[in-house]
């Protein structure tokens, strides 16, 4: 992966995708596999934004129960299984459990009939021939089982609980390079720090966009017969650039947060424990009354969420603020009690937009949008060569990019052939079987490595963790040296991240190339070995180094 701005601007692609996240990736390796000349551009860096504000799971949609919707429960599943296969290094079965109170809707036996119909749906989920991607069907437990699961739970009324198993990513960000990787390897070009500005017509087909590259600070010029607006929260700022037109809005933004807190509060299991607050959902067969947050087990630490907030500000001005912060630890602690989370505990929090309903979101509730869209411009707007996508949840984005690429390739008006993404390992995930590669490759000795450091190359990228290891040579930097004493992280995976996959600014390599500052501030000594050889690459001088420092700081301080 080059960031090869000439090259962008040399020739004419069938498609431009606007927008790095996930559903944008996804897009761009998708229709590059179908013989599409692709290009995409990301305004920030790729998944800096909505993509990055994810808890982790890979959910098979036990909760669409609840709206009797096998559809999007079939969706779901298939798609956790995908996931599970095309990158069988960063997804893996997690087992979850929830508390079952009395004899009604929340109760044991309720829940055994939900469980049921969860197997029945997802019949075909343990189709791989991996026996570490197995998820075992769902079943209840006892009262005294699940206190012993989730010692200091509401006990009034309490009945057992209900154990299902979804999906974890070890490391979502991992997977979105993967998938760029991928495109990439399939001919797509790509480039953040990269903004569109301005689309280019003829009549009222669009040809292409004027950007400006906010590293060299150059405006240039991306030919193509299609454009895919990919861009998140961000469409409809990038509707706006269409001179005059005016397309309906289609995202209307509300705010979805998730803490990460210093421990584990409870190992092994992902927990769902219902909050004190009402929650209303009109389209709903069944109300559950409460809303859900989930304690997550994740790398150590505890991944707790999901909070939905009301926005009504800009989406270029969003910031997760103190007092959001504060009060979504209250209400995790009202809701389990023995959490007691300290303010000082919580070492990150993850905050995006996502698309809600404003029909149907009154009083300071939220309400999501709970199906994808597919804009085609020619039919709405009169504007050809133009698609907008609209996804609501990074399980199924795959699915969603697949189905944008369709539409384009209709737009395209040739018979290319239909996506292969399904069926394709992403870029290092060429693996049959997890625990014997594991088992295989720690057991080898490596230029001196430790075999816990081998699990963790392995458990980041895959099958080409010896591309990171080819980095090991540069003695001048100590490449081979871990970034600190608290990490695993390598200094050759900094060089990595710089060199092959477009690192730009600090933030880029402690919160997404590597695994150093997802689960919170890696420490000033190590972000200060991370921006000297930022500099050494890059040309950086004193005042940038302390500039980025200050940068990566401030993302993990909310304002207000």
């Amino acid at each position: 992966m080059k960031r090869d701005l000439q090259e962008l601007a040399g020739r004419t692609y069938d498609l431009l995708i606007i927008g790095g996240g996930i559903y944008g990736a996804f897009a761009a390796w998708d229709a590059a596999e179908r013989g599409l000349s692709v290009a995409l551009l990301e305004k920030g860096d790729f998944g800096g934004a909505t993509s990055s504000n994810s808890l982790k799971i890979i959910h098979g949609g036990l909760r669409y129960l609840q709206h009797a919707d096998f559809k999007r429960m079939r969706e779901s599943i298939r798609e956790r299984r995908i996931l599970m296969g095309i990158a069988p290094h960063l997804v893996h079965p997690l087992p979850c459990v929830m508390p079952t109170y009395r004899h009604g809707l929340k109760g044991r036996e309720v829940m055994a009939v939900a469980l049921l119909m969860n197997d029945l749906v997802g019949f075909d989920r343990n189709s791989l021939p991996d026996p570490q991607k197995r998820l075992p069907p769902g079943f209840t437990i006892p009262r005294e089982v699940l206190l012993r699961i989730v010692p200091g739970v509401d006990t009034e009324g309490l009945t057992g609980g209900a154990v299902w198993y979804d999906c974890q990513t070890h490391n979502s960000e991992r997977l979105l390079f993967a998938v760029l990787h991928s495109a990439t390897e399939a001919g797509a070009v790509i480039a953040n720090y990269a903004e569109v500005k301005e689309f280019l017509k003829e009549g009222n087909r669009l040809t292409g966009v004027r950007a400006t590259d906010l590293i060299g600070k150059n405006t240039f010029e991306v030919r193509a017969k299609t454009i895919l607006n990919s861009s998140g929260p961000w469409v409809d700022r990038v509707l706006g650039l269409l001179n005059g037109a005016t397309p309906r809005q289609k995202f209307h933004p509300s705010i979805a947060m998730n803490i990460v807190v210093r421990r584990q509060l409870i190992p092994e299991y992902a927990v769902g424990i219902s909050n004190k607050y009402e929650t209303k959902d009109a389209d709903a067969v069944i109300s559950k009354g409460s809303r859900l947050f989930f304690i997550t087990p994740w790398r150590g630490y505890s991944l707790i969420g999901t909070t939905h907030l009301p926005y009504d500000g800009t989406v270029e001005n969003f910031r997760i603020t103190e007092k959001q912060v504060q009060e979504f630890i209250h209400q995790v602690n009202e809701a389990y009690p023995p959490a007691a989370i300290k303010r000082e505990e919580v070492s990150r929090y993850y905050g995006g937009l996502l698309p809600m309903d404003s029909s149907a979101s009154k009083n300071g509730t939220v309400t999501l949008v709970k199906h994808y869209q597919i804009h085609d411009h020619l039919v709405e707007d009169g504007l050809d060569g133009l698609v907008t996508v609209v996804g609501v949840k990074y399980t199924t984005s795959r699915d969603v990019a697949a189905k944008s690429i369709d539409a384009v390739c209709r737009k395209l008006g040739k018979n290319f052939p239909p996506s292969v993404t399904h069926q394709k390992q992403v870029y290092g995930g060429n693996i049959q079987r997890f625990d014997d590669y594991l088992a295989q490759e720690t057991a080898k000795p490596q230029r001196n490595l430790k075999s816990e450091t081998i699990r963790h190359l392995i458990n980041t990228y895959g099958t080409a963790y010896p591309e990171v290891l080819r980095y090991l040579d540069d003695a001048r930097l100590r490449a081979g040296d871990a970034i600190s004493h608290s990490s695993p992280v390598l200094r050759a995976e900094v060089l990595f991240g710089i060199r092959e996959e477009m690192a730009q600014k600090l933030t880029d390599v402690v919160l997404r190339r590597t695994e150093l500052g997802s689960a919170g501030h890696p420490g000033i000594d190590p972000a200060v070995a991370c921006a000297e050889i930022m500099a050494n690459e890059l040309g950086w001088n004193e005042a940038r180094v302390k500039k980025e420092i200050e940068e990566l700081k401030a993302v993990y301080q909310p304002v207000g």
